[in-house]
């Protein structure tokens, strides 16, 4: 692999959604294969035919079909297959949902080999890629097998917002279970590290929300965020450097989201409709925890607009800056800790 230039896969996702829309507008700006060298893993064909409909015919690449056939200068195609696909715009599909999964076991498949350094996922449609391959909830969660590491998933965005949840994509009448002592201290502890580790910030202060209404009310509206939630905060590790539970209702609204570095919010939605009412033009899923960086963007396939080039791309351009910004984060982090100045006793000069 290249030495200076860090190598972005980057997979096409559904065919019919605006995947490929963004990811062609994403990488037709020069800049981009200037800070890293891009690998789309899709085909030939595919990447024509959408060049053709968007009308971006001065949009280059150069298709390979071995990894060691890299060009850094240029942006690069992987063919995963050959055959030509039935590309329905705006319509879900068995086809769809077949090419998302060759695209995404490929590229999974070249990072865990080394072959590239980070991954950033274009939208899949978690139905239609469900299979006797793929019977996950989503990107997340089959990630989270493939790769070593424990997945978090914490959306995060240019303006410094970032919001990580206890339980992901689990039904809200299964939400109350999932929130332990145990699963509060170790999201906790994973979104410290991440915090350090990936974003540079030396001391993360997070935010706590609670489950129920007002945080419980004193225990009047549930009594999870006194005895779980609460106890968890007193009993943690990094005791000073975690608030709350605070009130989940107005906590974004009144701004109070800006004076920590991270909130962990306890279940999907209680944490990503504010983040995505706030931040959905830039944001980006991070998914933390694990050995290697992966992102995507904020956004689904978005089928109604999927084929009208109306898609922006500023949340997947975000995705690939981000991605590249917590690979080197990440390798300073190592190299500082790798090995830390020994503290010692400075003896006074006569």
């Amino acid at each position: 692999m290249s030495d200076t230039k860090i190598i972005v896969g980057i997979t096409q996702g559904d065919v019919n959604g605006i995947g490929l829309e963004v990811i062609l507008k994403t990488l037709v700006e020069p800049g981009i294969a200037e800070i890293c060298t891009p690998v789309l893993f899709s085909s030939q064909k595919t990447v024509s035919y959408y060049r053709k409909v968007l009308g971006m015919e001065e949009f280059n690449f150069n298709p390979i079909r071995d990894l060691t056939q890299i060009n850094h200068k240029k942006v690069n195609v992987f063919v995963c297959y050959e055959e030509e696909v039935n590309i329905e715009m705006g319509k879900s599909t068995a086809t769809g949902g077949k090419y998302a999964l060759i695209s995404l076991q490929r590229a999974t498949q070249a990072l865990l080999e080394g072959q590239v350094h980070t991954l950033v996922t274009a939208p899949i449609n978690k139905f239609n890629i469900q299979s006797d391959e793929f019977k996950f909830a989503g990107h997340t969660e089959y990630l989270a097998e493939k790769l070593k590491g424990e997945a978090l998933m914490l959306m995060c965005s240019e303006n410094g917002m970032r919001v990580a949840m206890v339980s992901g994509h689990v039904a809200l009448k299964d939400v109350a279970s999932k929130i332990t002592k145990e699963a509060v201290n170790k999201k906790l502890k994973q979104l410290h590290h991440a915090l350090m580790a990936d974003f540079g910030i030396r001391k993360p202060r997070i935010a706590v929300l609670g489950l129920n209404p007002h945080a419980g009310d004193n225990g009047l509206l549930g009594a999870e965020d006194e005895e779980i939630i609460k106890v968890a905060i007193q009993e943690t590790e990094l005791s000073g450097l975690v608030y709350g539970p605070y009130a989940a209702d107005g906590f974004f609204g009144s701004g109070t989201h800006r004076q920590f570095d991270a909130v962990l919010a306890m279940y999907h939605d209680q944490g990503l409709i504010p983040f995505k009412t706030l931040s959905f033009s830039d944001g980006v899923n991070y998914t933390a925890g694990l050995d290697y960086v992966r992102t995507s963007p904020d956004h689904g396939t978005a089928y109604d607009i999927a084929g009208k080039n109306l898609a922006k791309d500023q949340s997947f351009k975000r995705a690939i800056y981000t991605a590249i910004d917590i690979y080197r984060n990440r390798k300073l982090y190592a190299e500082i800790n790798e090995q830390p100045l020994a503290f010692g006793t400075l003896k006074k000069e006569r």
